[in-house]
């Protein structure tokens, strides 16, 4: 399973794909703090140009002039971005690529994103719900399935859990019962 997760939007038919947020600035010299959906974060920094959200709803394009790993979060300086006070300009925007922009992934390897919106039934037809997000454990990532009876969490494991992915379909079946 590849990332971005949890927050980004369904890419099938789609683009941009979410890659991160600006959750806050760095220094005095214009630098933003980035929480990356990538694995690994620093991946962020490999995509240009970023897209950040609009209150519009519309996406600006920005150049990234340099960055690297903090800690858990990445650190980088945007281009036209000089001082602290244009950089809390930034604060809480999110970060898109096109979809085109991302490599593809292997053989049974799926973005977050291209399962955000999929329809869940299980092996004897019953309709679950739609992935509305998923959860990386350390075992293993979580589909988060949200039905009209209650949200139910339900391992990626392939084959055990995960019989079968349409992305075309839009269809997941899954070996989980209604009561689970």
């Amino acid at each position: 399973m590849r990332r971005p997760p949890e927050t980004a939007e369904p890419a099938v038919g789609r683009e941009p794909v979410r890659v991160g947020r600006i959750c806050g600035v760095y220094g005095i010299r214009g630098w933003v703090k980035v929480y990356s959906y990538c694995d690994p974060r620093e991946a962020i920094l490999g995509y240009q140009p970023w897209l950040l959200a609009r209150a519009d709803g519309r996406w600006e394009p920005i150049q990234v002039v340099e960055g690297r790993r903090h800690g858990p979060t990445v650190v980088a300086r945007l281009e036209g971005v000089a001082d602290r006070d244009a950089a809390e300009a930034f604060m809480g925007r999110e970060i898109a690529v096109p979809r085109g922009a991302l490599p593809s992934p292997g053989p049974g390897e799926y973005y977050w994103s291209e399962l955000i919106g999929l329809e869940v039934h299980n092996t004897s037809g019953v309709a679950l719900g739609r992935v509305t997000g998923l959860l990386e454990t350390g075992a293993h990532d979580v589909l988060v399935v949200r039905g009209a009876d209650r949200e139910r969490l339900i391992p990626f494991v392939e084959p055990v859990y995960v019989k079968s992915v349409d992305l075309d379909g839009g269809t997941i079946v899954v070996d989980w019962e209604p009561d689970y």
